[in-house]
């Protein structure tokens, strides 16, 4: 399961995003880390809902994602041994960023400062990845010295490059390294690193704005970065919203002119920023949607079923979610030549509905 890590400064929102995501359901202290709140979000699909309405399955299991809520300011625990291995845990971070004026609520100033708070953050993740390569490198240097081995040597003159870009305040996703370079450093999970989804979290008075999250990068002086997305929500307006049922929660977010929920806009960026999508699987016992990267194979995509289907795989039979949907099942599918045979090679695509022919 993809993890993501909710960051920010204090009384940014994080919280708050946190018991949007997963309506407060099922959401408690990670085991053995009583600071943060874990919980597990379901991935919204339209696709995989009309699925479940042709074959009626027992069971209908959405994709999850799972959202880890850390305390205080991401600056503290950035500072923090044992809490900064912790975010290094995580697949890709969302980054609140408070976008609401309230002197009440703001430990900096009452007016929201988006490029400050941002580069704030920003930049401790980048201190915390230093103080790492630093220890690293002081190590390094003492066994070059003792023994001529070139994989020492190439992760010498890597972490060097690397602290280089560090000194010179650019993140470590926005470096270009060669995919031997990223092998090298990939262990040391660096924060600055990771994929970063900003949430703009705004006033009650900006709801509308949610669609403008461009227009908001821009603004905060976010100039189009590697590995980066931006969002926005109004985490008053949606706190109210998972209270409510679906048929109120669809009146009420009119109401403000959103016409989503934060959840859905919310996910959708994190599967782009992270590469993901998802392929169904369809029967009568089951209907499930699976989140793989773009690029999984065939042969990988079995693997995440069952090592035992990857072991024995043969073939898959594969069809567009749509073209599924017009000849309301398999066999239909199957007379109109709608229905294909792919090998272990091919690279599933996104809303494609699988089934895998394997042995034993």
């Amino acid at each position: 399961m993809f993890k993501i890590g909710i960051i920010g400064l204090a009384q940014a929102g994080k919280t708050t995003l946190f018991r949007i995501l997963t309506r407060a359901q099922g959401a408690g202290p990670a085991a053995g880390k009583t600071e943060l709140r874990v919980g597990v979000v379901r991935v919204p699909d339209s696709r995989l809902d009309r699925l479940s309405e042709i074959y009626r399955p027992k069971k209908t299991i959405h994709a999850t994602i799972e959202c880890v809520d850390t305390p205080g300011s991401v600056i503290d625990l950035a500072r923090s041994g044992a809490a900064a291995a912790t975010l290094r845990e995580f697949d890709a971070l969302a980054h609140v960023v408070r976008a609401f004026g309230d002197e009440s609520t703001s430990p900096l100033s009452g007016e929201a400062n988006l490029q400050k708070d941002i580069e704030n953050v920003e930049l401790e993740l980048m201190l915390s990845d230093l103080a790492i390569i630093e220890k690293r490198l002081e190590r390094l240097e003492k066994d070059v010295k003792k023994q001529r081995n070139p994989n020492l040597e190439r992760e010498l003159h890597t972490l060097n490059a690397v602290k280089s870009a560090l000194e010179n305040q650019t993140p470590l996703r926005e470096l270009a390294l060669t995919p031997e370079e990223r092998q090298l450093i990939r262990g040391f999970a660096f924060l600055s690193a990771k994929p970063v989804l900003y949430v703009f979290n705004l006033s009650e008075e900006d709801a509308a704005r949610v669609d403008a999250a461009e227009a908001l990068a821009a603004e905060a002086g976010l100039r189009p970065r590697a590995q980066t997305e931006a969002t926005a929500i109004c985490g008053k307006v949606e706190a109210e919203v998972a209270e409510l049922d679906p048929v109120e929660a669809e009146e009420f977010l009119a109401s403000y002119g959103l016409r989503e929920s934060a959840v859905s806009r919310l996910i959708r960026a994190c599967y782009h920023l992270l590469g993901l999508l998802s392929f169904f699987t369809v029967g009568e016992d089951e209907c499930r949607a699976w989140t793989i990267r773009r690029g999984t194979t065939a042969l990988e995509a079995a693997g995440e079923i069952h090592s035992d289907i990857q072991r024995g795989f043969i073939r898959a039979e594969v069809i567009a979610y749509d073209d599924l949907v017009a000849a309301g099942g398999f066999a239909e599918a199957r007379s109109r030549g709608r229905l294909r045979l792919e090998g272990k090679e091919y690279v599933i695509r996104d809303g494609e509905v699988v089934h895998f022919r394997h042995a034993g």
